[in-house]
Order: C-alpha cells, then structure tokens, then sequence
C-alpha cells in the first residue's frame, strides 16, 4: 500500500466567516494565508494548514482553473488539536485566561502529554496538546 506522510489540511464549517477568522488570528495567533468568499485559510506551525468554510456554503461542486472541487460541509461541534511545546503550556494558559477564553478541561495523559480544552465561537472543541499524548509525539 502507498505510505500516507501526514494531514495536511484540516477544515471546520463555521457560522460567520468573519468572526471565525479573527478568533483563530487574534485569539490563537495563526497567520491567514489565503481568503475569499468561500474561505479561510491559517499556516499551523508550517506544517498544516487549517480551512475555514461557511456552513453550508460547500455544498455544490466548485469550479477552479485546476478543476473541481467535490461537495463537503459539516454540522455541529467538531473537534481539532494542536500541538504545542511543554514548555508553552503556562503561557498558552495565561494567554487564554487574559482573552476570556474558558478551559473546559485539562487532561494528563499516561504516556507524560497534558490536554487543555477549549471552544471555539462556533462550539468546536479546540484542544493544546503537548509531548507525549501518543506514541512518538
């Protein structure tokens, strides 16, 4: 069989593009690599991209010079994690406590990793994880 390398993208479906990109800009600091009417795009640490697309909005094929994209879209709350280093965890801690933002929860993980747990402003559950969740991370 093929050898399949990594995720490279990752798409949640929101309710306000908008609102939705400033949240992942300001609040968790990702970079916008490319926007249009259908669509945000974020550079994760260089090594994923995550996609931002309206609810609803996906669901007929879409033509592009380079072909066609097939229908997609999701409902309700979904959930994405990110990888962080252990050493940021009480930054990443603070900087969420100082923007509001709730931890839901926080896990130690036997393997040594710790989760944070969070929402978005769409209720997609958001998670930090450090080192050692699974087996070589």
């Amino acid at each position: 069989m093929p050898k399949l390398n990594a995720i490279l993208e990752t798409a949640l479906y929101v309710a306000d593009l908008d609102r939705a990109e400033g949240f992942y800009r300001d609040r968790l600091g990702l970079r916008c690599i490319y926007t249009d009417f259908r669509m945000r795009t974020f550079d994760v640490g260089g090594r994923g991209v995550l996609l931002l697309f309206p609810e609803g909005a996906s669901l007929r094929p879409i033509e592009t010079p380079g072909g066609r994209i097939p229908p997609h879209d999701g409902r309700g709350p979904a959930h994405i994690a990110f990888s962080i280093d252990a050493d940021a965890l009480p930054s990443w801690e603070d900087h969420l406590a100082a923007a509001g933002i709730a931890v839901e929860g926080r896990t130690r993980w036997p393997r040594g990793g710790v989760s944070l747990y969070f929402r978005d402003p769409d209720g997609h559950l958001l998670e930090l994880a450090t080192p050692g969740l699974w087996k070589g991370y």
